[in-house]
C-alpha cells in the first residue's frame, strides 16, 4: 500500500512552489516564471464568476492575490493526488487478494483498471472500474456522458470474453451500491453500470473495510509528514513576483502592483484580453 501511495504522489502534479524552492539557481528563474504564468492561467480558468472575482480582486495588491491563488491551486493538486492514491491502492490490493483471475491497467481516460473474476456458473465476469473520490467529483449533467464512455470501453474491448459490468468506485463516500438514474425519467442511465460506494467498493476489491484503508493511508502519510497544512507554507517571493510581472503584461495592475481597472479585469476573466495596453498600467 505504501508503494501505491508513493506512486500516486509521483503521478499527481508536483507542488510547483516546492519545485521552485528546490530548483537549481540557473533554472530557478525559468521555473518561477512558469509558476507565475500558471497562476495567472489558474486565475482566469477557475474563477467562479468573472464579475464577482473582479469585484473581490479590484484594489488588491498582486502579492495577496498570488498567495490565495497558490493555496487554491495546491488544494486542486491535493485532490488530484487523492484520486490517484485510491486508484492505485484499489488496483494493488485487488491484485493481492487472489480472488481475481486478472487485473490490468487499461490506461484509458475514462477507466482506471479492469478486473476479471469467475462466477459461480464458471463463466467470467469482466469489471471495468473508474475510481472517483465522491459522487460530487462530477456534475449531474456529466454523469450520463461518463457512464456512456465507460461502457463503450467494455463494449469495444476485443479481449473480453463473457459478461461485463462497469463500476464507478467512489473511494471516500460512505454507502453501498446503486445505479445512477435520470432525475427526470427515473430510468437508469445504464443497467450495466453501477456506483459502488466505499463501504462496498473496498471490501470487494481489497478484503478490507473503508476505515481500515483510511487508517493504513494515515499511517503512511504520517510517516512522510504529509499534512494538509502544507498549503499554508511559504510561497516563494520569485513566484509571487513572477505572477505580478505576468499581470503587468496583460495590463491588470498599475505601477504599484494594484489591480486597478475593473473593466479590464472582467474582460480578462472572460477571456477577452490578449495583449497588454501600456497606457492601462499607468
Amino acid at each position: 500500500m505504501e508503494a501505491a501511495i508513493k506512486y500516486a504522489d509521483s503521478k499527481a502534479s508536483e507542488d510547483v512552489f516546492r519545485a521552485v524552492a528546490a530548483s537549481s539557481s540557473e533554472k530557478r528563474g525559468r521555473t518561477a516564471g512558469a509558476s507565475g504564468s500558471e497562476l495567472l492561467r489558474h486565475f482566469q480558468k477557475y474563477c467562479i464568476d468573472p464579475a464577482q472575482t473582479a469585484l473581490d480582486t479590484h484594489g488588491q495588491h498582486y502579492s495577496k492575490v498570488a498567495v490565495e491563488l497558490a493555496k487554491n491551486r495546491l488544494t486542486q493538486v491535493m485532490r488530484m493526488n487523492v484520486g490517484w492514491r485510491y486508484q492505485y491502492i484499489a488496483k494493488d490490493t485487488a491484485s493481492r487478494t487472489g480472488r481475481f483471475i486478472h487485473i490490468s491497467d487499461l490506461g484509458g481516460q475514462e477507466s482506471d483498471f479492469n478486473a476479471v473474476t469467475a462466477m459461480d456458473d464458471g463463466d467470467r465476469l469482466a469489471i471495468y472500474v473508474s475510481v472517483k473520490n465522491r459522487t460530487s467529483t462530477m456534475g449531474g449533467q456529466d454523469w450520463p456522458k461518463a457512464i456512456s464512455a465507460l461502457e463503450n470501453i467494455a463494449l469495444e474491448d476485443r479481449n473480453r470474453a463473457g459478461a461485463y459490468i462497469c463500476v464507478f468506485g467512489l473511494a471516500i463516500e460512505k454507502g453501498q451500491r446503486n445505479i445512477k438514474k435520470s432525475n427526470k425519467s427515473k430510468q437508469p442511465y445504464s443497467m450495466n453500470t453501477e456506483h459502488w460506494m466505499a463501504d462496498f467498493f473496498w471490501p470487494f476489491f481489497s478484503n478490507k473495510s473503508f476505515d481500515e484503508i483510511a487508517k493504513a493511508v494515515f499511517i503512511v502519510l504520517k510517516s512522510k509528514n504529509r499534512k494538509a497544512k502544507d498549503k499554508d507554507e511559504f510561497v516563494p517571493k520569485d513566484v509571487i513576483d513572477s505572477f505580478g510581472a505576468e499581470c503587468s503584461k496583460y495590463g491588470l495592475v498599475n505601477v504599484d502592483g494594484i489591480f486597478h481597472d475593473e473593466d479590464r479585469l472582467v474582460e480578462f476573466l472572460c477571456g477577452k484580453v490578449r495583449k497588454c495596453n501600456p497606457k492601462r498600467t499607468q
